[in-house]
């Protein structure tokens, strides 16, 4: 079995997505949610039992001496726990495409024990890889301190809001160490849901999302390489939308004097597809507790950040522990 994939195969992965043709007419189907729809219900969110969370820490307090790189599905038996871990793997590739996953005791466990469960039960849900060339397998989001207007900096490094975007792994994991003060609100919204309405609005549009856009590669650009990718944003085959969209990076682009200007019609697109998803109408906000766990997929689900306001002593500062990962 594969311990981890490497950010450029990761990558690959994620990008081989199979395309017929354009989606003409709506899409629909289980991952073309609405927020308001599935706030007042709690069928999105899993509670662990104590049994559950008992096996998660007996096999995390098994691998307490070995590296995380050393970690894989053998070595982090999850017998009863696993068969619910698969359910997750079907609703994150075929169904809504977001989970909440609660009762993890992370306050009891403390940063390095939560580490190894989250990067196990990982391991279970599908391969994790690398988060950027440097190959970082378990990001730590938290505020560093960094300037969020330096186009070099990854927001996530910082408090300042964070665009919609979508991350280069089927999906993304976060586990909740610390909240913040005030703030910080996970928000998400149907990929699919606003690939619909866009398409209700302006139809005229929806046939340049099956046509790459270039993506700012900005510090993730090694020598020798291109500062842009051209990426598909939609591809559909077989009844199935996947989305790839990158506000802040799809934007930036231009920065570069050698890449094309946007046309009217390009900026109207992104303007109104980033209208609908940052609708109340259409996104869900998520405040995390201690010890939540969000999975959410990138080939269906958008995700922001709202800006938020941390605590001044330094443990209470908000940290949250983040997995990309492939699906089997």
């Amino acid at each position: 079995m594969t311990t981890a994939r490497s950010f450029g195969a990761q990558a690959l992965h994620y990008f081989n997505r199979p395309h017929e043709q354009m989606a003409a007419a709506p899409v629909g189907g289980p991952a073309a949610w609405r927020g308001p729809d599935v706030a007042g219900r709690d069928d999105w969110v899993v509670r662990l039992g104590d049994r559950e969370v008992a096996e998660l820490e007996g096999a995390a307090r098994q691998c307490e001496s070995l590296p995380l790189d050393r970690i894989d599905r053998a070595g982090f038996p999850l017998p009863t726990l696993a068969l619910r871990i698969r359910e997750w793997a079907r609703e994150l590739g075929e169904g809504r495409g977001f989970l909440l996953v609660r009762g993890l005791p992370v306050e009891r466990w403390g940063e390095k024990l939560s580490s190894i469960a989250f990067w196990g039960l990982g391991h279970h849900l599908g391969v994790p890889g690398g988060q950027n060339p440097d190959e970082e397998l378990l990001g730590h989001v938290k505020d560093y301190g960094e300037d969020a207007a330096n186009p070099f900096v990854r927001k996530y490094r910082t408090a300042s809001t964070i665009a919609y975007h979508c991350d280069l792994a089927d999906v993304v994991g976060l586990l909740c160490l610390t909240p913040a003060k005030a703030g910080g609100a996970s928000r998400i919204v149907s990929s699919v849901a606003v690939y619909d309405e866009l398409a209700r609005r302006r139809p005229d549009l929806v046939a340049r999302l099956y046509e790459p856009f270039l993506l700012d590669t900005r510090d993730e650009a090694r020598e020798g390489r291109m500062p842009w990718v051209p990426v598909q944003p939609c591809c559909y085959s077989e009844g199935r939308l996947r989305t790839f969209y990158h506000s802040d990076y799809f934007r930036s682009v231009v920065r570069h004097e050698a890449a094309p200007r946007f046309t009217n019609a390009e900026r109207e697109l992104m303007d109104l597809y980033e209208e609908i998803a940052s609708s109340p109408e259409f996104y869900l906000d998520m405040k995390f507790e201690p010890g939540d766990v969000q999975l959410i997929s990138n080939h269906t689900v958008l995700h922001a950040r709202t800006e938020y306001e941390d605590w001044p002593q330094p443990e209470r500062r908000r940290h949250l522990l983040r997995l990309w990962l492939s699906l089997e």
